[in-house]
């Protein structure tokens, strides 16, 4: 037992969460390195003759530069086992992300220091705030053009609602940067910005503050005495518990491309945060320290190796230990099974494993018959962690094959990306799957599967556009749909478990459909 205790105390799960752009891919990058994990970081630009990300594992992510799935990359590090969770930054794919940080333990949140809080950053921190799961704040970029830090304090505090406590403060930005100062130790750490090997990194230095006048200039020195006052009497102090609850997000600065404050930031990260957390269960909160294995599966990935042609289901595991070959009782297919070909992965990479504990994120294979949402637990065990809810598409197009004899592949690649979350898949009334119809959060997953039916499976298709921003799925599945009254301008399909749904043009229509139709209750989410 205190075996499996230590093991379980030393794990660290947690997500990467930014607005695109920001520098996330880079951060992972530099984490990696300092993991031992990978040799050379990347570049994340969308050129052919540049190295890509390791997270961005999939095709289209190496052509576009940008991260269209989460990745899951699991290293070591003084004494840690991390398991890492790069999630997409494109709002297009926020499906996904949201899901990964239903595995997660905590996040860190990286925001460009010249442009503050964006868009996609409030999306996904409210995810966060749903599950008070605590949230780390990396400011980066600060060796480019940056706001005042007290502005982004500011910014952080007043848009996202949480408080904020600077771990380290910046002395300059952009050009004029020259480090941070820790609060902790009073020490500075300067920075001077060197390429090497066509890389930038950072020349770095640690000297006391009240000797640092001579090496950052009289300017800066009396600016960071002046900011370190007003800090002391105005920041919120430190505090772990609030921390823990997310209520406080420790700000650190650095730079990721340069590698400046990264170490810095792992570091405290690690310290701050907390071994696998309990999760919630129809039996009440599972305990992850329990000797009884239990997990859920987060997400589901088709073809993550050409060579292999394998449906790979990601699990985080909630409590106990895994052993291969364990025999597990899988809750919503009522039976027992065991996991096959468990693996340990690092994006597309992956190694087989014999045993792993409650934090880790592992994959197994799936013969076709999981879910997102899925759960597993020991053998004398039958409960059920919350689900994971499904957003409501709000872009739809028609999709049919341009080769008919490829009817056999597309079938089977749309159901398999279908059964991954990132598209959901509709059939127009008394019609079969030679044409159907597809529903997605953002467009840019339109591209996504249209270029991943033609590399992954050989099938070329046709899209069309449909004018349907709404879907609301009918209470009663036994419903005629057909002899509803005035639907002229509204699409009658079903999902792939037989549900009616109506897809609207436009939020007054569902109204008025409601009024003509005595009875008929619509639902915005599927509660099958």
């Amino acid at each position: 037992m205190a075996g499996l205790k230590n093991e379980i105390q030393r794990r660290r799960t947690f997500a990467i969460i930014s607005h695109p752009d920001a520098g996330k891919t880079t951060l992972t990058e530099k984490f990696l390195l300092y993991g031992g994990a990978i040799n050379t970081a990347g570049s994340v630009k969308g050129k052919a003759t540049s190295r890509h990300a390791v997270s961005d594992w999939m095709e289209i992510e190496k052509q576009r530069g940008i991260s269209v799935t989460s990745s899951v990359l699991q290293f070591s590090y003084q004494g840690y086992c991390i398991n890492l969770l790069d999630t997409p930054g494109h709002q297009d794919f926020s499906e996904d992300t949201y899901r990964t940080l239903m595995a997660a333990d905590s996040a860190v949140m990286v925001i460009d220091a010249s442009k503050g809080v964006e868009a996609q950053t409030k999306k996904l921190f409210k995810v966060c705030l749903l599950r008070d799961i605590p949230v780390f704040t990396f400011i980066n970029k600060m060796d480019l053009d940056a706001n005042d830090p007290f502005d982004l304090m500011d910014e952080i505090e007043r848009e996202l609602g949480i408080r904020t406590c600077p771990v380290n403060w910046p002395v300059g930005s952009g050009k004029q940067f020259q480090g941070v100062y820790d609060r902790n130790t009073k020490m500075i750490t300067t920075f001077r910005a060197v390429s090497t090997g066509g890389q930038k990194e950072a020349e770095t230095s640690v000297i006391k503050a009240e000797e640092s006048r001579g090496r950052i200039g009289d300017a800066f020195y009396e600016q960071l005495m002046e900011d370190i006052e007003l800090l002391d009497g105005a920041c919120e102090e430190f505090d772990m518990e609030k921390v823990s609850r997310g209520k406080l997000s420790p700000v650190f600065f650095g730079s990721a491309l340069t590698n400046f404050g990264v170490e810095t930031f792992l570091d405290h990260f690690l310290q701050m945060t907390t071994p696998p957390l309990p999760r919630i269960s129809d039996e009440g909160l599972i305990d992850p320290f329990s000797e009884d294995f239990s997990a859920f599966v987060f997400k589901i990935q088709a073809n993550m190796n050409k060579n292999h042609r394998d449906r790979i289901a990601f699990i985080r595991i909630c409590s106990g230990k895994f052993d291969a070959g364990m025999e597990v009782y899988h809750v919503q297919g009522e039976r027992k099974l065991k996991l096959s070909q468990p693996q340990q992965l690092m994006a597309q990479d992956r190694r087989i494993v014999e045993e792993a504990y409650a934090g880790d994120i592992i994959g197994v294979f799936d013969p076709g018959m999981f879910s997102i949402g899925d759960t597993f637990c020991a053998a004398n065990r039958k409960f059920a962690f919350e689900g994971i809810p499904t957003f409501a598409p709000e872009h739809f197009a028609r999709i049919r094959q341009v080769d008919t004899m490829k009817r056999k592949q597309f079938v089977k690649g749309v159901n398999q990306i279908a059964q991954e979350g990132a598209i959901q898949i509709f059939q127009e009334i008394n019609s079969g799957m030679e044409e159907i119809i597809v529903g997605v959060v953002g467009v840019l997953q339109f591209d996504v599967l249209k270029f991943r039916l033609e590399h992954e499976y050989g099938c070329e298709i046709r899209m069309e556009n449909l004018p349907y921003e709404h879907i609301r799925w009918v209470k009663d599945r036994t419903m005629d749909i057909t002899k509803l009254k005035g639907v002229s301008d509204v699409k009658k399909v079903r999902d792939l478990k037989g549900n009616p749904l109506l897809l609207f043009s436009n939020i007054w229509s569902v109204q008025m459909v409601l009024d003509r139709n005595e009875g008929l209750e619509l639902l915005e989410f599927d509660r099958s």
